[in-house]
């Protein structure tokens, strides 16, 4: 049993509160508490310390609270339960509460009924065994989940590559076949030719490689040319002056003497670049036999050695070698499965580089004969050593040539053996080799092995599976018919206008839940619709789902095995009832309270609470307020028989003492106290137009309705008086001012007020 709660530190409205542990609770208990003074704060630790919920506290940690919560919480039969660093010290699973999360969790979000409701509400039915069942139910499908999960992956670790189109059950089903890979040459070997027999008859046999080798000898005689008829003189005297000239002065000297011969063919002996004379150059004359024909026709040789070498292998020469490369490939990969050809191995690339680099030498070797043409150019060790390296790839190639050559001969005679053949059962017997051949490679073979050891295991699990699904509904046909009717009961004593249709259990992909309808008016109404037709939504009001909610929790205890040591928290019980369930309530709350082992009742109500304190006659109880302490809460012995007093004659005579001499301790409930009395006598003196459950500014409507007509209520000036009244008295009140704790008072307009409120309630 609880037996109090000794400190509450840092959570909702209790800063640190330890008055707790001088008012221990009792059989029933009793907590008043206005609104925002901490009953859902007290109820949320109560269900964290009976389920073990840590966060139900930390999530109320006292706004501005340098410190997590901390509580104290007092039980039979040992240490106390203590909540500090986000944990219980022990809880006290009897402990079950009713407030709005039980609604939430088991009833209804708002008005819906979700999936989630339905399968809480199941467990509430089903009990502590059938949530042992229903677990054990859970974990099998669950395995199964898990089973599936495994086989797909193990599936998927099988490639479908090694299956040939087969399923992954029969890939795994597989038997071996003997002397497998002498069959498996003979298949392939018949099937691609088969396969290929259109083809092959139109294939082509190999054209020979075309990779031109470099001769070296007509290109070193070029570059070592010279003009022997030159004299010595001359020549070196030309040579010394295009020196000082630099790289390139002698084609441009060549190309200015071609000016100058212009100039003189004109009778003009000018310099074509300075237009002075050159009578009398010394130079001249050297260049005249410099540049002479011989001159040019050594040039022409040179460009023509030039030209014939890039015809050989610059241009789209290294391209045509390459296409004749991958042209052979190609064939040698059509032809290889089917006849025997020689290896093919051509590195494409460094043979392109080699190529590359001793092109590049011959062309740099002519680019320099060309800038000096009567200077004889040496071919470098590099450059030689690349021709030489190419040329040897040149008879690499031939080799190749000459192999593929040899091979014509056989690929004839396989044309002509390619076009009988079944490839259709060719093919299938292919086919049925392969995946023989996949399925028993030893790392496949694991996979397969794998995957067959998790498919028993999933059956056996299904079993496992069924039997528990077969428990759980034996269970529920012995324990669900008398939850249903149990509801029935407490709705027919709370009387409720409606009942609930069979409740049954119900098993899906994402566990277990319960079915059930509302009838209303001998009518049944399911739990949603489309549309606008009839459901739970729109047929019961708020106080039907509280009242619904109730029958399904005061069930749950009736059935409950443990009972007697439940500990039962009632969390504001009347929130959306209507008036006339008010006895039913606390006449339910009385019969539960003998049962269990304790009852703690928490409301709003005073009215509700001294109901059920006078309700529960000869039973050990105690009665606990939760405070205004500055600007927290703080608990505190609420004085039940103090206010066993009529609560109409206790606001009248503050109200009375406050005209008569101002107090600021009971200003605020005089001012609380105005709308009450207004309400009381309304109630009295006009009960056919102001019935109970109606409400006062309803009830004023309909007085200015009728102002001047037959049926009228109040006059047109009392009408008035009463709005004025019930505005001010509004402002005080928690239902229309949601501010109403908080709204200031002025004494001038509270003494006002009163003096009119006692005048109107004193009218004959």
């Amino acid at each position: 049993m609880v037996r109090s709660v000794s400190l509450l530190q840092n959570v909702g409205k209790f800063g640190n509160v330890n008055a707790g542990a001088v008012l221990p609770f009792a059989k029933l208990t009793v907590i008043y508490a206005e609104n925002a003074r901490g009953k859902s704060t007290l109820a949320a630790i109560m269900r964290s310390l009976g389920a073990n919920l840590p966060d139900l506290v930390t999530e109320r940690r006292k706004i501005g609270s340098q410190h997590p919560p901390h509580v104290v919480v007092d039980l039979d039969g040992g240490a106390p339960a203590i909540f500090q660093n986000a944990t219980w010290s022990r809880n006290q699973p009897d402990i079950v509460v009713f407030d709005d999360v039980f609604v939430a969790e088991n009833v209804c979000s708002g008005i819906e009924v979700e999936a989630r409701h339905r399968q809480n509400l199941h467990e509430l039915i089903i009990g502590a065994p059938g949530v042992a069942l229903n677990s054990t139910l859970r974990r099998r499908v669950d395995q199964i989940e898990l089973h599936n999960r495994q086989l797909r992956e193990r599936a998927d670790a099988i490639p479908a590559r090694v299956r040939n189109g087969l399923e992954v059950d029969a890939f795994c089903a597989i038997t071996p076949v003997p002397d497998l890979v002498r069959e498996l040459e003979a298949a392939d070997r018949r099937v691609t030719a088969a396969k290929s027999a259109a083809r092959i008859a139109e294939a082509s046999t190999f054209t020979p490689i075309d990779l031109p080798s470099i001769d070296l000898g007509p290109i070193e005689e070029t570059l070592l040319s010279a003009l022997p008829g030159l004299e010595a003189d001359a020549f070196r005297r030309v040579q010394a002056h295009l020196d000082r000239l630099g790289r390139g002065a002698e084609i441009w000297v060549n190309e200015g003497m071609q000016f100058v011969e212009r100039l003189e063919a004109h009778g003009q002996a000018d310099c074509p670049f300075c237009a002075q004379t050159l009578g009398g150059s010394p130079i001249l004359d050297h260049y005249r036999h410099y540049f002479s024909d011989a001159y040019r026709d050594l040039k022409t040789s040179i460009g023509d050695t030039d030209r014939a070498f890039e015809a050989s292998h610059g241009g789209d020469i290294p391209a045509a070698f390459e296409r004749s490369v991958r042209f052979v490939a190609e064939g040698h990969a059509f032809w290889s499965p089917v006849a025997d050809i020689p290896p093919l191995t051509i590195d494409t690339a460094r043979v392109a580089r080699i190529w590359k680099t001793a092109r590049e030498a011959v062309k740099a070797a002519l680019k320099a004969k060309k800038e000096s043409p009567l200077e004889p150019v040496l071919f470098g060790e590099e450059g030689r050593r690349a021709i030489e390296a190419h040329n040897g790839q040149c008879a690499a190639i031939q080799l190749i040539n000459d192999g593929l050559a040899d091979a014509n001969p056989r690929l004839d005679i396989v044309k002509e053996q390619a076009r009988e053949a079944n490839l259709a059962a060719l093919t299938a017997d292919q086919s049925r080799l392969r995946a023989v051949e996949a399925r028993f490679e030893p790392a496949i073979a694991l996979l397969c092995d794998a995957y067959l050891a998790e498919k028993a295991a999933k059956v056996a699990t299904e079993q496992a599976r069924d039997d528990a699904r077969v428990a759980l509904e034996n269970h529920r046909r012995a324990v669900i018919p008398a939850y249903s009717a149990a509801i029935n009961t407490f709705l027919q004593r709370f009387n409720a206008s409606f009942r609930i249709g069979p409740v049954e259990g119900i098993n899906h992909r994402g566990g277990t839940s319960l079915t059930y309808t509302l009838m209303v008016d001998g009518q049944a109404v399911p739990l949603s619709a489309d549309g606008v037709e009839p459901a739970f939504k729109n047929t019961l009001s708020a106080g039907d789902r509280n009242t619904l909610a109730l029958a399904f929790f005061f069930a749950s205890l009736e059935h409950d095995p443990r009972r007697a040591n439940k500990v039962v928290i009632i969390d504001d019980p009347m929130t959306s009832l209507d008036e006339h369930r008010s006895l039913h309530t606390r006449q339910e709350i009385d019969r539960l309270a003998r049962d269990v082992e304790a009852t703690l009742v928490l409301s709003h109500s005073k009215p509700f609470l001294l109901g059920v304190w006078e309700q529960c006659r000869q039973m050990l109880k105690a009665a606990i307020e939760l405070r205004r302490d500055g600007g927290g809460s703080t608990i505190v012995v609420w004085d039940v028989n103090g206010d066993m007093i009529n609560e109409h004659d206790r606001r009248f005579s503050r109200t009375v003492a406050y005209i008569a001499q101002a107090d600021p301790t009971t200003e605020r409930a005089v001012a609380e106290g105005l709308r009450p009395m207004l309400e009381a006598y309304c109630r009295v003196a006009y009960s056919s137009d102001f019935p109970p459950g109606s409400l006062l500014g309803r009830f004023l409507g309909i007085c200015a309705q009728r102002i001047g007509q037959p049926g009228e209520i109040l006059p047109a000036q009392q009408a008035a008086e009463l709005r004025a009244l019930l505005d001010f008295g509004n402002r005080y009140h928690h239902d229309s001012n949601a501010g109403w704790a908080t709204e200031l008072i002025n004494d001038a307009e509270l003494e006002d007020f009163a003096r009119r409120t006692l005048a109107f309630i004193r009218r004959p």
